[in-house]
């Protein structure tokens, strides 16, 4: 699935998922390495945890966060299994 991201660097998240669980993740833009970080610490995570853990993160004065956008892109991939 591609998620396209609003309020923040990245422009966009790929995300291929296995049944709920998180296969792998793409940022498009963003801060390279902190993103690719976060990409490989939510592999192999069940997608309700990776929400629970991510969702609310700020950056600096932004709403949201990529880490933020990625709990919402997992959201929807959730609601439409």
């Amino acid at each position: 699935m591609k998620y396209q991201t609003n309020g923040t660097c990245s422009s966009a998240i790929d995300i291929e998922m296995d049944g709920n669980t998180i296969k792998s993740v793409a940022f498009t833009g963003g801060c390279n390495g902190n993103l690719k970080g976060i990409a490989s610490l939510v592999a192999g995570m069940d997608a309700k945890d990776a929400i629970e853990r991510l969702k609310g993160i700020r950056c600096g004065f932004k709403p949201t966060s990529c880490p933020d956008q990625l709990a919402h892109a997992l959201e929807q991939i959730l609601q439409g299994q």
